[in-house]
Formats: structure tokens, C-alpha cells, sequence
């Protein structure tokens, strides 16, 4: 009876450690499966969501009207303000003043000097995107005005989808780092870490990428060229009226007389040389004939 009951004992311990065993193996394989089903479904969202971003704008406002349409419109706006100055220190001065009043600032500068005298600067400024164009009008009051360039590039689409892709790739991280509690194999540990670590690369991508599109439709950017005006240069107006005709028709007669005095200096020499040569042979020719015909003539008779 006895052997029997230990018999029976043996063969239900064999039966349990049996039993352990297959838990344990189904558990690590559950473990697995869990993992890579996880990792397709944060594929295939990441996936929508790049296909998503490569569809035209057309599609994309089509699959998230709403948002799209409660969004606040995000640009980026840049512009090139060339000027003329008598005194280009002044007007870097004016142009810095410009950067103050509108909570900006100068953000790089270049500068040539001559003399101690500045006579071109170039300066770079950022200020905020809602004052960009008030910031355009009172630059172009700092001088003479030479050129205006402005572009503005909406990206509103670029952030909504930017923050979708931040979005799938947060949930993402938290469904690997959960995976990576469960894991109790090195092999698993070590393929979830590297998965968790190229995912948490292409997060911070991503926030760079929404920082930077923050930075630029935020703060609007302005380059202003400032150069010496020539010496002795004047602008050209028009004018009419009486004195512009006397003005005009005195300068036309001081043209010709320019023009008859040049004439004048041009013939002078050839009528020098005319006069000298012709004079003589004039002197002869005219002196010739009476010569001969006084040679021919007998001599006169006295009157009886």
C-alpha cells in the first residue's frame, strides 16, 4: 500500500514539472508573438501615416477636413529690402530701431568700411511673423528704396502632418518599452532595444523637424542691404515750366557753340596751311601777265 501511494506521488510531481514546463514555453511564446504583432501594428501605423504624408495636399485635406480646417494657417515668409543712404551708419542704427519696436532682433550682420565710414551693411532680421508686414514698410522708409522681394511658402499641411507622425511613433515607443518589461531572454531583450532605439531616433527626428518649423512660421525673416549713396549723385526728377525751357534751350546753345568751336579748331590749321601757300601763287598769277604784256609794247613816240 504503501509503494503504491509513493508510486502515485512520483508520477503526479512528473505530471506537474511537466505541466510547468509547457506553461513556461507557451508564455515565452506568447511573449514573441506578442512582440511582433505589436511591431506590425506600429509598422502599419507608421506606415499609413508616411503614406498619408506623401499624398497630395488634395488628399490629405480630404482624409482630415476638420482639421485642416481649425488649424491656424502656418507660413513662412522671407523678404530682401535693398536701400540707398547718404549715412549708412544712421540707417543701420534706424534698422536695428525697426528690430526693437517689433520685438525682434538682428540676427546676423555683415559690413564694409572705408575710411572709418561704413559704406554697405547687410543685416539679417527675425521678428514676428504677424508684424512682417508693418516690419517691410517702415524698413522701406529708413532710405532710398531700390528694390522689395518678398516669398511666402504656406506649410500648415507639413505641421498637421508632422505632429500625426510624432503622434504614431510616441504610441509606438510605449508598446515596445511594455514588450521590453515582458522580454526575459537576452535574445529578446537585445532585438526589442535596438528596435526601441532606431524608433526613439526617428522621434527626435521628427520633434527637430517640428522645432524648426515652429522657429520659422513663429518668426518671419528679413535681410536688409544698406549701401552709400555715390558721391555727387542726384536723384533724376523732371521738370517743366518756363525755366526748364530756358534751362533746356541754353544748354541746346551751348551745345552748338561747343560744337561750332570744335568746327572751328578743326579748320583753323588747314586754312593756315591754305593762306600760306595759296597767297604766294595768287601774288604770282597776278603778276605774271602785266609783266609780259609791258615786255611786248614798243616804246611809246613822243607827239609831234
Amino acid at each position: 500500500m504503501t509503494r503504491r501511494i509513493r508510486t502515485a506521488a512520483a508520477l503526479a510531481l512528473l505530471a506537474s514539472l511537466a505541466a510547468l514546463g509547457g506553461c513556461s514555453s507557451s508564455d515565452q511564446d506568447a511573449v514573441h508573438s506578442t512582440a511582433d504583432s505589436a511591431a506590425q501594428e506600429v509598422d502599419a501605423g507608421a506606415g499609413t501615416s508616411a503614406a498619408d504624408a506623401d499624398a497630395g495636399p488634395g488628399a490629405r485635406a480630404a482624409a482630415a477636413p476638420a482639421r485642416t480646417t481649425v488649424a491656424e494657417r502656418a507660413v513662412i515668409a522671407t523678404a530682401t529690402v535693398a536701400l540707398h543712404s547718404d549715412d549708412v551708419r544712421a540707417a543701420r542704427n534706424d534698422v536695428q530701431q525697426v528690430a526693437d519696436a517689433l520685438r525682434g532682433e538682428v540676427a546676423d550682420e555683415e559690413a564694409d568700411s572705408s575710411d572709418g565710414d561704413l559704406v554697405w551693411t547687410r543685416l539679417v532680421l527675425r521678428v514676428p511673423t504677424a508684424r512682417f508686414a508693418d516690419a517691410i514698410t517702415r524698413l522701406e522708409e529708413i532710405g532710398e528704396l531700390d528694390s522689395t522681394e518678398r516669398d511666402t511658402e504656406d506649410v500648415t499641411t507639413q505641421v498637421i502632418d508632422n505632429e500625426a507622425r510624432i503622434r504614431a511613433q510616441e504610441r509606438s515607443l510605449r508598446r515596445i518599452e511594455v514588450l521590453l518589461d515582458r522580454a526575459d531572454r537576452i535574445a529578446d531583450i537585445v532585438s526589442i532595444e535596438s528596435e526601441l532605439t532606431r524608433r526613439q531616433s526617428d522621434l527626435d527626428s521628427l520633434k527637430q523637424q517640428r522645432a524648426w518649423l515652429a522657429d520659422q512660421t513663429s518668426m518671419s525673416t528679413i535681410t536688409v542691404h544698406v549701401e552709400r549713396t555715390a558721391a555727387g549723385a542726384k536723384p533724376e526728377t523732371e521738370e517743366s515750366g518756363f525755366l526748364s525751357g530756358l534751362a533746356s534751350g541754353w544748354d541746346g546753345l551751348s551745345a552748338a557753340a561747343v560744337a561750332l568751336a570744335t568746327l572751328a579748331g578743326l579748320l583753323l590749321p588747314w586754312a593756315v596751311v591754305a593762306l600760306a601757300l595759296g597767297l604766294p601763287l595768287w601774288w604770282v598769277a597776278r603778276r605774271g601777265p602785266r609783266s609780259g604784256r609791258s615786255a611786248a609794247e614798243p616804246p611809246a613816240q613822243p607827239l609831234s
